[in-house]
């Protein structure tokens, strides 16, 4: 109920429009134009109500300490402000507010677009072999796959669920779970893994873990359980607020009595309103995870980038971790006498020419980058995990025009 209302009532346009309406009231105010009603009015409906909503809310439905939180000293603020007819106080506590709140929705639309990502790469559908003849297959939902299901995976496509190879031989890019920027050559009883893909052979493999139970979606649960905790400075003023809104209203209420003026015990009221800490640690906290994207680095939670201020080691695992995922040639060695280093790249770029393989496709660039010509292979083929060989004509599979 509080979110339909707050996505109603403050989402982004409409706080805009309140802080245009506050700005219409001071200018008005300072130019001497009468308006019928003050424009801070439109204010406090739009960014105030909202606030005043959770306030009560909180008040009654959380327990113990949580029931005080600073939308509650805010709101009595905003108020009094309007009890003693200054409207544009009561507008600027109410709007501040609200940018504090856009501001943190901002942060974690951002986090979540790793998770939207992630859930995209979940596989709808899989090939299952039905019967006994290999050649029968029908695509069924993934939903549909059942533990020791027979499933093809051809080359590019995903790996439905997790299993075991029980024929063929592939090489499977794992970076989605393994971070492992080059493909994995796999083989007859190794392990793959859902959302995973197929980039050479065909291999049929048996379902092992479906649904819920596969490793795709464990590490979607832990993403998603892990943008769930809020990081612990995030909400600091929901901290102080235990003690600051007791403070506030005692410091007022003792002002008011000691000068006889409502005035003043209403400005105390205004100025201990929380707006710097609603808007510190989200501010900061999104301009830290916008920074850190803009240098190909994904912080996953406000917690995580808290936790990352204590650290004073860092132990990487592989050297993945550390690079773009994209191979370079750095150097060319020759151990025929009789073949010069540009012979050996030249030969070996044609053969790669047509394969799909990173280390392939890092030899040709590296060729075509130094001039280098490079000839069609003809015939040409490649084994997972073996290599590849080329010929200019196939009749010679192993003769002198082969290159294996």
């Amino acid at each position: 109920m509080i979110k339909r209302m707050n996505d109603f009532l403050t989402g982004m346009p409409m706080t805009v429009a309140g802080g245009i309406f506050l700005v219409m009231s001071f200018v008005f105010s300072r130019t001497g134009i009468v308006l019928p009603f003050d424009p801070a009015w439109a204010t406090v409906m739009i960014c105030g109500i909202p606030l005043l909503y959770l306030a009560v809310w909180r008040g009654i439905y959380n327990k113990g300490i949580n029931k005080i939180s600073p939308a509650l000293l805010i709101s009595i603020a905003m108020i009094s402000a309007i009890a003693i007819g200054d409207l544009f106080a009561a507008g600027e506590v109410a709007f501040i507010m609200e940018i504090g709140a856009i501001l943190e929705d901002m942060t974690t639309n951002r986090a979540k677009k790793g998770l939207k990502k992630l859930i995209s790469l979940t596989p709808t559908q899989g090939r299952r072999i039905t019967g006994h003849n290999p050649g029968q297959e029908e695509m069924i939902p993934t939903d549909q796959i059942r533990r020791d299901d027979i499933l093809r995976v051809l080359p590019g496509e995903t790996v439905p669920v997790d299993g075991i190879i029980i024929w063929g031989e592939t090489s499977i890019d794992q970076s989605i779970m393994t971070g492992e920027s080059l493909p994995v050559d796999k083989g007859v009883g190794e392990e793959v893994f859902c959302g995973t893909i197929n980039r050479f052979g065909s291999v049929d493999i048996r379902a092992t873990k479906v649904g819920g139970d596969s490793s795709l979606q464990k590490l979607i649960r832990m993403v998603q359980d892990a943008e769930k905790r809020q990081a612990p400075m995030r909400r600091i003023a929901d901290k102080c607020a235990s003690w600051l809104v007791p403070a506030a209203l005692a410091i007022a209420v003792i002002t008011g009595v000691v000068t006889h003026n409502i005035v003043r015990a209403v400005t105390v009221l205004v100025v201990f309103c929380p707006c710097a800490l609603v808007l510190a640690t989200p501010t900061a906290i999104m301009a830290a995870i916008g920074q850190a994207a803009k240098h190909g680095v994904i912080i996953k939670s406000g917690e995580a980038l808290e936790k990352m201020g204590k650290v004073n080691t860092i132990a990487f695992d592989k050297t993945g971790t550390l690079t773009y995922g994209k191979l370079e040639v750095s150097d060319i060695r020759s151990f025929d006498k009789n073949m010069s280093e540009k012979e050996v790249l030249a030969l070996t770029a044609s053969a790669e020419s047509k394969s799909e393989h990173p280390l392939g496709k890092a030899i040709v660039a590296y060729a075509k980058e130094k001039k280098i010509a490079i000839k069609d292979p003809g015939f040409f083929r490649m084994q997972s995990g073996k290599g590849v060989y080329s010929c200019r004509r196939r009749r010679f599979l192993f003769g002198p025009d082969c290159i294996v």
